[in-house]
């Protein structure tokens, strides 16, 4: 089991979530211009990255099975959502 306490109420989580973010900008300061420059990157290469392995998966099935753009159509879409999902998860955990 976990030593850390589960809190029931969000708004409680969310104050103190809030409070380390504070406490770690006051001790580390304002983040640069490329630091936020390489969050963008990484954020985008996010969602980019599955959707091209989509892609990829999704053009080898349609190949194999002579299926047109079915599969690589719903894969992209899947890797979309696997990238968004990643991508929000990553921005709420920061």
């Amino acid at each position: 089991m976990s030593d850390a306490p589960k809190h029931e109420d969000p708004l409680a989580d969310a104050a103190r979530q809030q409070g380390e973010r504070h406490k770690r900008y006051l001790e580390e300061g304002e983040p640069s211009v490329a630091h936020r420059l390489a969050q963008i990157g990484v954020l985008g290469w996010m969602i980019v990255v599955p959707m091209l392995l989509g892609i990829l998966i999704g053009r080898w099935i349609d190949h194999q099975f002579a299926m047109g753009l079915f599969w690589t159509a719903a894969l992209l879409m899947v890797g979309l959502g696997i990238g968004s999902w990643s991508a929000w998860r990553w921005v709420n955990s920061a």
